[in-house]
């Protein structure tokens, strides 16, 4: 099994957000997940306009990906977020936590002007260190 130590140095301010200002892993195997759009496995996109249905769409893929090597989202040591809108990061991070639960890695929120397609709201990437 991996093993993970959450650094949050007294010298740094808190984040306000379930993550850490870093992850110290260490583990046999990692795992690097794309980006992930709210698209379903036919290709149609999910949740059209609806931050909170998009970031769902896109936690379930990038499950699906961890969970064909044996993954998990407990074994996640770094997230990347990109949002058209800033505004959604509550959003997101509400959403994010519902599937990260007590797991809370480094973590990235870049505002951008567009994604591949003009209906995609959110993309997240992961990357994991398992045992």
């Amino acid at each position: 099994m991996a093993t993970k130590t959450f650094l949050n140095p007294a010298a740094l301010k808190p984040i306000p957000a379930p993550v850490s200002h870093g992850v110290a892993a260490s583990g046999q195997r990692t795992v690097y997940v794309s980006g992930q759009v709210a698209v379903d496995k036919d290709g149609k996109v999910v949740g059209s306009g609806n931050i909170t249905e998009q970031t769902h769409q896109v936690m379930r893929n990038i499950q699906a990906v961890l969970a064909q090597d044996g993954a998990a989202f407990a074994d996640v040591v770094k997230l990347t977020m990109y949002l058209v809108n800033m505004a959604d990061l509550p959003a997101v991070i509400q959403v994010r936590s519902q599937y990260l639960g007590e797991n809370k890695p480094a973590a990235t929120a870049v505002g951008i002007t567009a994604l591949a397609r003009p209906e995609f709201l959110v993309e997240i990437e992961a990357v994991a260190v398992t045992g």
